[in-house]
């Protein structure tokens, strides 16, 4: 066995790129759901409380998964799914699609279902309301409705 291949072998996974995915976790939410993209620097952001706030709400938490939303969030660099960890590569592969930076300013995004960026703001201002009124005027959730 070469020292290179054996050198490889004692390497844990990912540390040489291999096994890593690195694939920009939005692509499989393209059509599915309506992503929320929340990036802040630190966990105590304004703005991260603010959107976790909301969400307590029952009326937010109805509202957000009658829309087909998913929530995504990079918190210090590290990124989650609706709380489920997406680990480094798919987190820098999210956060390079966007022209994002982990490390700031606060960042809101919210992704259609065609992929497309709808709304982006920094800064704890946003308006969860706004974000579902945004929505609502959507050609797509507009067809949904109506299909009821």
């Amino acid at each position: 066995m070469s020292t290179l291949a054996a050198l490889c072998l004692a390497l844990p996974a990912g540390a040489t790129g291999v096994g890593a995915d690195t694939t920009n976790p939005l692509d499989a939410e393209r059509w599915e759901t309506r992503p929320i993209v929340v990036v802040v620097p630190q966990d105590s952001d304004p703005l991260l409380a603010k959107v976790r706030a909301a969400l307590k709400e029952t009326a937010a938490r109805e509202a957000f998964r009658e829309r087909d939303m998913a929530l995504f969030t990079v918190v210090a660099g590290q990124g989650r799914r609706n709380g489920e960890p997406l680990g480094p590569g798919r987190t820098a592969a999210m956060l390079r699609a966007l022209q994002l930076d982990a490390r700031g300013p606060a960042t809101f995004i919210l992704v259609g279902k065609d992929g497309g960026v709808k709304m982006r703001e920094e800064g704890a201002g946003v308006d969860l309301q706004a974000v579902f009124d945004e929505i609502d005027r959507m050609p797509m959730r507009r067809q949904q409705q109506q299909q009821r």
